[in-house]
């Protein structure tokens, strides 16, 4: 089975075209690119749009602008392709690029999406629960190192790609494919434009 595979949710954007397991190729840039890496990955794996039998796309949380234009690439595509999809939780395939490690990615506003008993959260940076020598990944264990290490917690260099939602690991763990419409991102919270609106900051 061959699976097309990406996520925008992050700074990072990944791509990957998988089959049976095996990683033809895979990519990485912004969310912005994501088309043009798509295009760039199939090519450089040898497959033909036509030939992509799967689509698995991250979920998030992350940035509401990422998460849409991940989604709706999703439902364009499906729907040209005729191919079902599955989402993948951003927060899970991050963790299975690293077993054992907590995923932790920068929610801004001074807060990060964590993974708590296995569910998606959102919270301080010092709400998290460290635990000595644990491994911590993803952008906002890097915005937060200091944070985390403080209290007892491991984080890789920046340059680690442990801290990159690669999307082989969405392609690994997608499952339940259907319909690319009932795909749904997962925000944790009310997007920053909702807040200025409701705040008066922002007229639309």
């Amino acid at each position: 089975m061959t699976i097309l595979a990406f996520d925008t949710a992050t700074d990072v954007a990944t791509v990957a075209v998988v089959r049976d397991g095996e990683v033809l190729a895979e990519r990485r840039s912004r969310a912005i690119r994501i088309l043009h890496e798509i295009e760039s990955a199939l090519a450089e794996a040898g497959v033909e749009r036509g030939a992509v039998e799967r689509l698995a796309v991250g979920t998030g949380p992350g940035s509401y602008t990422g998460l849409r234009m991940g989604l709706i690439t999703a439902r364009t595509l499906a729907f040209a392709l005729g191919v079902p999809a599955a989402g993948v939780s951003t927060l899970d395939a991050l963790a299975a690029g690293s077993p054992g490690a907590t995923p932790v990615i920068d929610a801004r506003r001074g807060e990060i999406f964590t993974l708590q008993d296995g569910q998606p959260s959102v919270l301080a940076p010092e709400d998290l629960p460290v635990v000595p020598g644990s491994l911590y990944v993803g952008d906002g264990a890097v915005r937060y190192r200091g944070v985390l290490e403080d209290r007892g917690g491991t984080v890789p260099g920046e340059e680690s790609e442990a801290h990159v939602p690669w999307a082989r690991h969405h392609a690994a763990l997608a499952a339940d494919f259907g319909s690319a419409e009932r795909l749904e991102p997962l925000y944790l919270r009310v997007p920053d434009a909702e807040v200025a609106v409701q705040e008066g900051r922002l007229r639309i």
